[in-house]
């Protein structure tokens, strides 16, 4: 069994590290979650831990995508949690639609645990290349999410069309997204909701954390059995993202949304090349 050993201030910096994440949903209202991987790579240091086993090179291979996918696994957890922590904030202000939340979420459990199998035989490097790619999408949305504000505006007030055609391939796909990236993907799950259950966007971020939190919980299932979860590092990070959540959201109400968004993005798009440019290597071994 490989074991991976880390040090009292990597613990801590696992704490500062779910601030960040927090501070930043809190902020911008989405899109920080993402951060939450190369945070536990790069400032935790969860990439730098050496083997403690052997100094053999395909050991420490072996080793190095044990790590990465671990990034993965443990980021999920914490971000599941966190989720369910919010849903039910949500749900006491009325914005959490039960029957479409469920109905969206058992096809995406599926999508979620085929994801993460598939994730489980993909090397590290090959995910976290990906990942970079996911990354840069993601803050490409962001940087549209002027267009999508206006949305929301024609359309709060609509009734909800369950459309089953639409929901069950729809959270079918964004599940495995979930899965395969270990991440809640709430940027997927609220366009596919407002895509297939004809939601208002308000509902459609409040009834979304219902699917982020199972997704979560479902890939860390799957992540765990393969020994790819800390959970302590996951109860830090929920503990560090409360925490930052409220500082976000208190700064928010004082800076242009708009402006912080853009600058969110662009940071997502920097720390998105660092990580495709760590482990290009990975496209080496996706083909080979």
């Amino acid at each position: 069994m490989i074991e991976v050993l880390l040090s009292p201030l990597q613990y801590f910096l696992a704490v500062i590290a779910g601030v960040l994440v927090g501070f930043s949903l809190g902020l911008i209202g989405g899109g920080g979650s993402i951060l939450a991987v190369p945070l536990l790579l790069y400032f935790v240091g969860l990439a730098s831990i050496p083997p403690q086993y052997s100094t053999s090179p395909a050991l420490e291979a072996q080793y190095t995508n044990f790590v990465d996918h671990i990034a993965l696994g443990t980021t999920a957890l914490a971000v599941g949690l966190n989720a369910y922590i919010n849903s039910y904030m949500h749900f006491r202000r009325g914005n959490v639609k039960l029957l479409e939340g469920i109905t969206f979420t058992i096809p995406g459990v599926a999508g979620a645990t085929l994801g993460s199998y598939v994730s489980h035989i993909t090397p590290g490097k090959s995910l976290l290349f990906f990942f970079g790619i996911l990354m840069i999408g993601v803050a490409l949305l962001m940087l549209r999410q002027r267009s999508a504000d206006r949305v929301k505006t024609a359309s709060e007030g609509g009734l909800a069309r369950l459309s089953l055609v639409k929901v069950i391939p729809t959270g079918l796909l964004v599940g495995f997204a979930s899965g395969f990236f270990g991440i809640g993907g709430g940027f997927l799950i609220v366009p596919g909701l407002l895509f297939s259950t004809g939601l208002c966007m308000i509902k459609a971020v409040g009834t979304s954390l219902i699917a982020v939190g199972t997704f979560g919980i479902t890939s860390a299932t799957v992540y765990s059995m393969y020994g790819y979860v800390l959970p302590v590092i996951s109860v830090l990070y929920l503990v560090g993202g409360i925490l930052g959540g409220y500082g976000g959201a208190s700064v928010a109400s004082r800076l242009p949304r708009g402006t912080l968004r853009k600058a969110f993005a662009l940071i997502i798009i920097a720390v998105a090349i660092y990580i495709m440019v760590e482990n290009y290597k990975g496209l080496y071994l996706l083909i080979h």
